[in-house]
């Protein structure tokens, strides 16, 4: 995976403690790798009492926070991106599933597949599903990518498609 430059930057082994402090894993993994989430958050907020719609999306439904960590109002959600940079080949699909530390709290991480050809810093979703304030920690695990390797390339790729979210550098709201 670090050969190619698909995944930057690129941690070989499982980390679980920096500088003598426990953190969520991130890195390789048995079969996948742990991402990170950046120190770059939008909270959402329901201040101006705006209709979420994926078409007309309101920027002003979001609060922009930078930190160590980021805290989820009840029953609400957050974005963040990736501190890993994503340089997907043709031949390569990505799921990406939330880590089991974060789900036993009741926060859950939404993230598409990462499609062919796609490349990008990753937009993560974080969901508080619980009724009181959930906490996420920058720089360390929050899901684990998992990749399946296609026999062949694919006929039509992300990038070949013009994808609207190719290149994407920070955290990137819904685009019609």
């Amino acid at each position: 995976m670090a050969a190619q430059g698909m995944i930057e930057p690129f941690e070989g082994d499982q980390v679980s403690s920096v500088d003598g402090h426990r953190v969520i894993s991130y890195g390789t993994s048995s079969y996948g790798y742990d991402i990170r989430c950046s120190d770059e958050f939008k909270i959402f907020t329901n201040i101006n009492s705006a209709i979420v719609d994926p078409k007309a999306f309101d920027e002003s439904s979001f609060v922009d926070f930078r930190g160590p960590c980021c805290i989820i109002p009840p029953n609400s959600f957050a974005l963040a991106r990736t501190v890993e940079y994503f340089r997907i080949p043709r031949n390569v699909l990505t799921i990406c599933l939330g880590k089991s530390t974060y789900a036993r709290c009741g926060i859950i991480v939404n993230v598409t597949p990462f499609e062919p050809e796609w490349e990008g810093y990753v937009t993560l979703e974080f969901s508080n599903t619980t009724p009181l304030p959930a906490r996420i920690y920058a720089n360390e695990g929050v899901a684990q990518v998992v990749f399946f390797e296609g026999d062949e390339s694919c006929e039509v790729s992300y990038k070949d498609r013009k994808g609207k979210y190719q290149g994407q550098s920070g955290v990137t709201l819904p685009r019609a």
